[in-house]
């Protein structure tokens, strides 16, 4: 299954991505091209492998980032909780790229708030009070993912891994639920796979 995530640069997405595929937390800030990670999911006793894109999100990169939202099952339009400027890029930005490029992919999006432990920073909240703003709650991200109709609205921290791992099981269910052969195709492969493993293990 292939998992697209799009959203500013720097807003957790690779970060993220490496938390939820090996557990371990990066500690220095990479900027992302294109990056693919993979992790492995079993749901009613079936194995379910996730591709995982991760997509730039400079400008730069606008004309080369949608060469890779073909065959998606699924959009995660991303954004941190810590910063409304990116909360903002949601609406104005991506969401409507996400909607113009999958008129033939098809796939359905969900948004996800990223840095969750940021909200509660004594050094961000007294930076963007300077500002006049604020950490984006989790109100606003649910009002937010109505007007965009994504079909769900999640919130984590790769840093504490608080609703991390809530993630990939409540999105790989909406994929099921919109596509039942899939779990079927998944299951039937699986059986063949162990069939052929048990013949060529026979003596």
């Amino acid at each position: 299954m292939k998992f697209v995530f799009v959203g500013d640069g720097a807003c957790g997405k690779t970060t993220f991505m490496i938390v939820a595929s090996t557990g371990e937390f990066p500690r220095e800030y990479i900027p992302t091209v294109f990056e693919n990670y993979s992790s492995n999911h079993i749901l009613d006793g079936v194995m379910f492998h996730l591709g995982l894109w991760d997509t730039a999100g400079q400008e730069d990169y606008d004309r080369l980032r949608p060469l890779s939202y073909p065959q998606t099952d699924m959009f995660c339009i991303c954004y941190s909780i810590g910063s409304p400027a990116m909360f903002d890029s949601v609406a104005k930005k991506w969401s409507p790229e996400v909607d113009y490029h999958n008129g033939e992919v098809g796939a359905a999006k969900v948004l996800l708030g990223f840095q969750k432990d940021l909200r509660h920073d004594p050094s961000l909240i007294a930076s963007l009070k300077r500002q006049g703003r604020k950490p984006v709650t989790k109100a606003e991200g649910e009002k937010l993912a109505k007007q965009i109709g994504a079909v769900a609205f999640l919130e984590c921290s790769a840093l504490t891994r608080d609703g991390v791992g809530e993630i990939f099981p409540t999105l790989l269910g909406m994929v099921l639920e919109a596509n039942p052969g899939l779990k079927s195709k998944y299951s039937i492969h699986q059986k063949q796979q162990r069939s052929i493993r048990r013949i060529f293990a026979k003596p």
